[in-house]
């Protein structure tokens, strides 16, 4: 791909003070990364983090981008997979850094999908009490998702991001050209995190997935641009208000609680991809909103429709991992950072685009909501 023939990417601007950064969006940046990482290396040197798969795929490229602004990459390869975001592996993370002589002004960037983005992330945010990290996320989810907004952390045996920071990037560099090498299951794991922005507050991004959500799966290279800088906008716009998860920043979590809860019950096995859980567990959420009168039974299922066109599973019981029960998915989120005698926020919806906060959704319900659930095929 020569990098003169390419658009300039679109730069998507998170507004946080002097924490503030931006969200470059277009084909062909890896090849540009010495460029665009070197204002950060007060060395030429750049440590590196990222996963097997994808350093099988790209590492070479990655090291020539670099290379090509006289940056030299220290990289360290860890297995690709959700149960690699755990205290151990971070520690042997922070060893390596210390070990290769790695200072506060260096920078780390997380080369992978949103498990390495958060190991790494939480790792730049304890060593020594804080380096320059960037973010280059290689997966459709991360993109759109995990990579903006300063949320690091790793797993631990009682849930999903127990132990964590809120550590900004200094960049976040979303190469869409990369996407080519997804398989179809993480494309498709990554859109549902894009149709959770239309359902939070913008009814035209739902409309506009419905016509062009196809071309969005095919990386039709003006779709994805644009379906990634709509969802990393909206993400921004609340992570401004809301940095630190205080109170209108939990929207983001939209579908999360019950697709942790399904993860969690499941073991976090690759068999459930987290997008997969989230996807369901949306439409969860949107279904108990009507259970609740809160919004219409028919938009409820439009936007299931909507979801489950784009191949994710609407069904609890046709999941991998199960049988799933009620009662162990309610025992997990009682596990959830936010959860206070047998009461759980949730984010539901009054409509399309309608999302809010609901403060204390009764558990006891919410179990026989499941259950209901859990009978249908």
């Amino acid at each position: 791909m020569d990098a003169e023939t390419l658009s300039p990417p679109l730069t998507v601007r998170v507004d946080l003070g002097a924490r503030s950064y931006d969200i470059l969006i277009g084909e062909g940046l890896i090849a540009r990364s010495g460029a665009l990482v070197a204002p950060y290396a007060a060395q030429a040197r750049a440590f590196v983090i990222s996963d097997e798969t994808v350093w099988r795929l790209h590492g070479d490229q990655l090291c020539a981008g670099l290379s090509a602004n006289g940056i030299q990459a220290i990289e360290t390869v860890l297995p690709a997979g959700e149960s690699t975001k755990n205290w151990s592996q971070l520690g042997e993370v922070l060893d390596w850094l210390l070990e290769s002589g790695a200072g506060r002004d260096d920078v780390l960037i997380a080369f992978g999908g949103g498990v390495i983005g958060d190991l790494t992330g939480l790792a730049a945010s304890l060593l020594k009490r804080g380096m320059q990290f960037v973010q280059m996320p290689t997966t459709l989810l991360a993109q759109v998702d995990s990579s903006v907004g300063g949320k690091t952390a790793v797993n631990s045996g009682h849930g999903k991001n127990l132990v964590g920071a809120f550590y900004q990037p200094q960049l976040v560099i979303a190469d869409t050209s990369i996407l080519a090498t997804l398989p179809e299951r993480e494309r498709q794991a990554g859109y549902a995190e894009i149709i959770k922005y239309g359902l939070i507050n913008d009814r035209p991004f739902i409309d506009w997935l419905r016509d062009h959500g196809a071309d969005v799966l095919a990386l039709e290279p003006t779709a994805i641009a644009e379906a990634v800088a709509v969802s990393c906008r909206s993400k921004a716009e609340i992570v401004a208000l809301d940095e630190r998860e205080g109170g209108v920043r939990a929207l983001l979590n939209l579908g999360h609680t019950f697709g942790h809860a399904l993860e969690a019950v499941n073991g976090y096995r690759a068999n459930l991809l987290h997008g997969e859980a989230v996807g369901t567990g949306m439409v969860l959420a949107l279904r108990y909103s009507a259970r609740l009168g809160l919004m219409t039974a028919e938009d409820a299922e439009y936007a299931a429709g909507l979801i489950a066109a784009s191949g994710l599973e609407t069904v609890v019981s046709n999941l991998p991992g199960g049988p799933y029960e009620a009662a162990a998915l309610v025992q997990a989120m009682q596990q959830d950072k936010k959860a206070r005698a047998g009461k759980l926020p949730l984010i539901l919806a009054k409509g399309l685009g309608e999302s809010f906060i609901y403060p204390d959704a009764d558990l006891q319900d919410v179990q026989a909501f499941l259950q209901e659930e859990l009978q249908k095929s």
